[in-house]
């Protein structure tokens, strides 16, 4: 039987051909976004990017009835040499927090990446930041401060490397001196 005599076979054989085109169409884009090295960076500087705004948050947040906690949670949030200075300062601070009675906390503004090392496993990133502290009979006071840090994966996923404050100055007059001082709570 030929293909002109029996349109409908022919109609079929169109079909799946277009079928198998279509279907080879598909395997190839899925398999092409599966192993797209855009989609692995973009999921990594997410991860960062979120770890960096949790680690701030975190290291800019303390209350001195539940010191312990919150000590340990700032050392949850850091590595390397960050770590060692918070565990090398804990005693010291610990003794000043409780006796100021202090209670502050930290909301992140807004954040980004600055740069994602991704093979090296490091970002840098740029934080606004609202810390509130309030002491016993006193007004709590905020204030709003910029911060530049570094987070590195770890084993336990990405973690605050470095925290300081942002330098401050600007052609319009802003306060050259506004930015110094020590970061998080510790400074406060």
């Amino acid at each position: 039987m030929s293909l002109r005599k029996n349109p409908l076979l022919a109609l079929a054989l169109v079909a799946a051909a277009l079928a198998a085109v279509l279907a080879a169409w598909a395997g190839t884009s899925w398999y092409a976004a599966a192993h797209d090295d855009a989609a692995d960076f973009a999921a990594a500087r997410d991860d960062a990017l979120a770890a960096a705004r949790q680690a701030v948050t975190n290291l800019n947040t303390l209350d001195h009835r539940e010191l312990d906690e919150g000590l340990d949670r700032w050392e949850a949030s850091a590595t390397g040499e960050l770590l060692a200075q918070l565990r090398q300062g804990r005693e010291g601070f610990e003794k000043e927090v409780r006796k100021a009675e202090t209670v502050t906390t930290a909301e992140v503004l807004s954040a980004a990446l600055t740069g994602l090392d991704e093979r090296a496993g490091r970002a840098d990133v740029l934080v606004a930041v609202r810390i509130t502290v309030a002491a016993p009979g006193e007004k709590p006071q905020a204030k709003d401060s910029r911060m530049l840090g570094e987070v590195t994966r770890t084993g336990d996923g990405w973690k605050l490397s470095a925290l300081g404050q942002a330098p401050a100055g600007d052609s319009a007059g802003g306060d050259a001196g506004e930015g110094s001082g020590e970061a998080g709570a510790a400074g406060q």
